[in-house]
């Protein structure tokens, strides 16, 4: 499918979100970028613009139900119908269970696992009437897998699988795909408020690949025409140990 999509992304100010902005937008798709950082957000928004693509930006909490819906209905005043959403926000706090950090674990249930929720709440009852769209969550290798310090984000993310799977199964119309990167260069390590998390988290970033990579998996899963829908990618470093 090489035609024209109106593309959302959420977690748009940075990282894979950015990343896929300006590659979905250099492919010739209609991207509106969603994040906290709006100045972020518009810088990217005129670099985009200036290398001749098209992109739109919102202040967006994806936290709140309303936010998400008021960034959908903006996307849809300024390009029409929403094709596709990257529910992409995320946050990864990694600490030990017994360093009882409540407030982080929240935070990441909050974003982690509700943002995704909002994003389908807001997408798919358009998707469903006009019997077309795509929903695109992020997951990750901790989705699959869990190590020390990760219980509670590889709990949101093992959810994001889950909830996934579950919209595929009650959506024939709706393609629905999940996209589980390995360790990728990001912000997200710098969330980490434990120090001895914080340093382990620096080593295994070594063999981190950069953004770019996740953002060609996407394209890639966009391209494919309507009655082929691919579930779910896991994209490591090839000299990753997981």
């Amino acid at each position: 499918m090489n035609t024209t999509q109106t593309i959302l992304i959420t977690g748009a100010s940075s990282g894979i979100g950015e990343a896929t902005a300006r590659h979905l937008a250099s492919l010739g798709h209609r991207v509106v970028l969603g994040a906290r950082r709006t100045d972020r957000l518009q810088k990217l928004a005129t670099e985009i613009h200036t290398a001749g693509g098209q992109a739109e930006f919102r202040a967006l909490d994806v936290t709140s139900l309303q936010d998400m819906q008021d960034f959908v209905a903006f996307a849809k005043e300024k390009f029409g119908p929403v094709d596709v959403i990257i529910n992409n926000a995320g946050v990864m706090p990694l600490s030990p269970l017994h360093e009882l950090k409540v407030d982080e674990w929240n935070r990441m249930i909050d974003v982690n696992i509700r943002g995704v929720l909002h994003g389908i709440a807001a997408v798919l009852p358009d998707m469903q009437a006009r019997k077309k769209g795509h929903i695109i969550n992020l997951s990750s290798i901790g989705g699959h897998q869990v190590w020390p310090t990760c219980a509670v984000y590889s709990g949101t993310k093992f959810a994001v699988r889950a909830i996934s799977e579950g919209l595929r199964l009650e959506n024939k119309d709706v393609r629905v795909t999940i996209i589980s990167p390995g360790v990728v260069e990001s912000e997200l390590a710098d969330t980490i408020s434990d120090p001895d998390t914080r340093a382990a988290m620096h080593e295994f970033r070594k063999v981190a690949l950069t953004p770019d990579a996740i953002a060609r998996a996407m394209a890639y899963v966009i391209a494919q025409p309507a009655d082929v829908d691919v579930n779910e990618i896991i994209v490591r470093p090839t000299a990753g140990a997981q």
